[in-house]
């Protein structure tokens, strides 16, 4: 498929009604008096990243949310529901005559706003004279609609102002200028990573209404809003460090994770950070964060230990540590192995342990944490009557307590 730029587009308002996730019609929602006064949504709390651009849109009845008291923020947008945005945010005079494209007929819910938004300059369509109003808009249209509806153009290099993106290789080349102009004009909010574009990400209600409410900064229609998402707006964040004793909630995919305490070499692990980590109103471990390291024996139990974090882009020293994990499982000679292995990762010696306890060899087939020595260390266990394995929950047992200071870009 051929290259295009397919919106020329501008900013956008979650318009007079919140978009449902269905292709039909958007539900309406209350009357403007009633919009005045709901500045709070269910699911976006004070503390949001985008709490104040939400809020201060739908004070001024730029933004909506749904009937049931919801904003839905991790909602996705089409390139329908944009056009509908920018035609109730930008009143502007027509600069070309509207098209007519092949795949909006007269009836779509959406052809005045789609319309409205090409005539004005704000968006355009794909090669064929078609518009994809169902496809979701990726955060690099948003951007360029607006710097080319508001008629920006760039001061500097355009390839010295991107080089504030670690990601900047990943925008095509039909954005680049028009990005560029967005990011001089502040327009761009990148959440949690200020230097992390993902030019290409489809865009979320909440970042467009981030997006909509810099378009309005920049022109004058309302004020600015101190926020460290904004490229431009604020220098890379500071330093923050995390202070030693905070405690990160972890999480892992199996169910249970069995190892043995005469495991050969120590068990390695990845840990998925359960939730944001937040600093002075800022997320500076976001949830999902990868925490690689690796379980050790000791004594009667385990203990996990962290070695690295991977967040945001940054890999950094990790000093943490889980607290000593004693609770046991018995394995018997001649047992069920797959009903003991069921929905566990095991470490190297946990699979030998089975596997030579019961002589069921399919127990390989389950997740082997660190390789596949498993089956040379099943001898041995012949000859035993039984093992005993330290069983661990990783969402209840691997909460981690840093040892030592931890500093965040």
């Amino acid at each position: 498929m051929a290259r295009f730029n397919p919106l020329q587009s501008g900013t956008a308002l979650f318009a007079m009604a919140a978009f449902s996730v269905s292709a039909a019609a958007p539900v309406l929602l209350q009357t403007q008096a009633q919009a005045q006064t709901q500045t709070q949504f269910s699911d976006v709390s004070s503390s949001y990243w985008a709490a104040d651009f939400i809020q201060e849109l739908n004070q001024r009845n730029v933004i909506r949310g749904f009937p049931d008291g919801s904003f839905r923020p991790n909602d996705l947008v089409t390139r329908a529901q944009f056009a509908a945005m920018v035609r109730q945010a930008f009143p502007k005079s027509p600069i070309r005559q509207t098209a007519n494209f092949a795949d909006v007929s007269a009836n779509y819910w959406a052809t005045s706003a789609i319309q409205q938004a090409y005539s004005t300059g704000f968006l355009s369509g794909y090669p064929g004279n078609i518009f994809r109003p169902e496809q979701n808009i990726p955060r690099a249209q948003v951007l360029v609609s607006l710097a080319n509806g508001l008629e920006y153009t760039n001061r500097n290099s355009v390839n010295d102002v991107l080089q504030v993106y670690r990601d900047a290789g990943s925008i095509e080349s039909w954005a680049t200028n028009s990005i560029a102009a967005a990011t001089e004009k502040s327009i761009v909010v990148n959440y949690p990573t200020l230097d992390t574009l993902n030019p290409n990400r489809s865009a979320t209600r909440a970042e467009v209404a981030a997006f909509i409410h810099q378009a309005l900064v920049s022109s004058g229609q309302t004020a600015a809003i101190n926020s460290p998402y904004i490229v431009g707006q604020a220098t890379a964040p500071s330093m923050a460090s995390l202070p030693a004793g905070t405690q990160l909630t972890m999480r892992h995919d199996s169910k249970r994770i069995l190892i043995s305490p005469e495991e050969p070499e120590p068990v390695p692990l990845t840990l998925l950070v359960n939730q944001d980590v937040v600093l002075n109103n800022r997320v500076v471990i976001p949830a999902n964060s990868e925490v690689v390291g690796e379980l050790r024996p000791e004594g009667s139990g385990a203990r996990f230990y962290a070695k690295e974090l991977v967040a945001g882009g940054q890999r950094l020293p990790l000093d943490a540590t889980s607290g000593i994990i004693i609770r046991t499982q018995r394995v018997t000679k001649g047992a069920n192995a797959l009903e003991i292995a069921a929905g566990a990762a095991l470490g190297a010696g946990a699979a030998a342990a089975i596997t030579g306890l019961t002589g069921d060899r399919e127990v390989e087939l389950v997740t082997v944490l660190g390789g596949g020595a498993a089956g040379a260390l099943a001898g041995f266990f012949i000859g035993r009557d039984s093992a005993t394995l330290i069983s661990i929950d990783p969402n209840a047992d691997l909460s981690l307590t840093l040892n030592a200071p931890l500093a965040m870009r």
